[in-house]
């Protein structure tokens, strides 16, 4: 096996991101696993910093207003579950109508090709 001579690149948060983070995921109806998606981060790496601000390791800057910042984010998370959602939705009604486009590509095929037929 190759040995690696070089460290892999390890991402530093600053202690303001780690609060936010855990922040935006103590909000009621919003799942660890979407705040993590959207701030791309792992899901466990969230859930340690969760555990670490239970224990008081990180703490946040009380000169902020993170209660501000908290309800704005989480308004904007709630924007963009509902843009994905309403995403989600459209491109389905496009496949939906491109079966349908080539459904009646095939009969109209058809119908030509029977006609030949006839002839």
């Amino acid at each position: 096996m190759p040995k690696y001579t070089k460290p892999r690149k390890t991402w530093q948060y600053s202690n303001e991101f780690k609060v936010k983070a855990v922040q935006l995921s103590l909000i009621e109806g919003v799942q660890v696993k979407e705040v993590a998606v959207t701030l791309d981060i792992h899901p466990f790496m969230l859930s340690r910093w969760r555990k670490e601000y239970r224990e008081g390791k990180i703490v946040a800057d009380k000169r902020k207003k993170v209660t501000e910042v908290s309800s704005k984010q989480a308004k904007e998370l709630s924007k963009v579950k509902r843009l994905e959602a309403e995403n989600r939705k459209l491109k389905q009604e496009v496949d939906l109508l491109k079966k349908w486009q080539r459904f009646l590509a095939e009969e109209h095929q058809q119908g030509i090709d029977s006609s030949k037929d006839s002839d």
